[in-house]
């Protein structure tokens, strides 16, 4: 790298992890731009996540999405399980409470979910990588909420990959050919209240993201927590106006480690919170299958050997739903 950037020490703070203002990036003078990319440079490095403001998704298509997620998971267990895709290794419509959990774990995680995948897909692509997305008759909004959403969502997820390739120093425009139209996927979760002394304090068991960058809105609830530096957990709750954008799996293996895809899990609330539900929504933001995960040159130190052996993304991303439950061996 030119001059890494040594330290978060001097960026604003919100919950534990450094926040920033993507618009300073996409809007902003040259400065600004460069100030953004070494911000955002030190906090991956140092922490793997950060608070973005000025992203520009609109507060009401986030609030509709809300609205849609907790009508669908209202509708009977019967109903909901019609969706559920196993042929499509989970990664469309329903997954049922209890059926992933983390990596190196046998605990399921405490949760159901709904996935939406890519609808720009690309030209000449293997269709068997893109099935089609689940509709629910009973929630007529939820497919073009989670349509309008996607797309938003990829957009910023793209807007910060221009800054990390310069951060790396690729072209800005490095990760365009490999993200638009890329696996990424859209998740509307939800964690039921509890309603019986649980076993665990934890609701998602501590992993790491599969995916380049993972963008979150702003969960309904606390329960989100981050390793630090020294092991120890860190209490993180975005502010409405923020997304929380973090490193994952397949960007670390990209930068040799020097990006970090940090440790993260969702505890249980205070006991007088137990009767209220959680819902959370991620935005996974994956490339095309094939786009290498090989470790760039410029991120491996001259006579050493790169930490992780070459892989494609979706060669990564089959090894990994594997291990978390999502592909469940016949």
């Amino acid at each position: 790298m030119k001059n890494p950037p040594a330290s978060v020490a001097h960026l604003d703070f919100v919950a534990g992890i450094p926040t920033l203002n993507l618009a300073d990036f996409t809007h902003g003078t040259a400065e600004q731009r460069q100030t953004f990319v070494d911000n955002l440079g030190a906090a991956y490095r140092e922490i793997g996540f950060a608070a973005i403001s000025g992203h520009g998704v609109a507060p009401g298509l986030i609030e509709g999405m809300y609205r849609e997620a907790e009508g669908f998971f209202a509708l009977p267990t019967e109903v909901k399980m019609t969706h559920e895709h196993p042929e499509h290794n989970r990664q469309r419509g329903y997954v049922s409470f209890g059926t992933e959990h983390a990596k190196d774990s046998k605990a399921a995680d405490l949760k159901e979910f709904w996935q939406v995948g890519q609808m720009q897909i690309p030209e000449g692509a293997d269709l068997s990588e893109y099935p089609p997305n689940a509709v629910v008759e009973q929630c007529p909004g939820l497919a073009s909420n989670s349509d309008a959403l996607y797309q938003a969502l990829e957009g910023v997820g793209r807007d910060m990959l221009k800054a990390i390739a310069l951060h790396l120093d690729l072209e800005e425009d490095y990760f365009e050919q490999f993200v638009p139209g890329g696996n990424s996927i859209l998740r509307l979760i939800h964690y039921p209240p509890i309603t019986s002394e649980p076993v665990s304090s934890v609701r998602a068991g501590q992993h790491e993201d599969i995916n380049l960058i993972t963008l979150l809105v702003g969960a309904s609830a606390a329960g989100l927590e981050v390793m630090d530096t020294k092991g120890e957990w860190t209490g993180v709750t975005a502010l409405p106006e923020h997304l929380v954008v973090n490193v994952g799996d397949m960007l670390q293996r990209l930068t040799n480690h020097q990006l970090k895809s940090t440790t993260h899990r969702v505890v249980n609330p205070p006991r007088e919170m137990w009767s209220q539900p959680r819902f959370s929504m991620p935005f996974f933001c994956h490339p095309v299958s094939g786009m290498s995960l090989a470790a760039l040159p410029q991120c491996v130190n001259e006579g050493e050997s790169p930490i992780d052996e070459p892989i494609t993304a979706g060669e990564y991303l089959e090894q990994r739903l594997r291990e978390i439950g999502l592909i469940q061996e016949k």
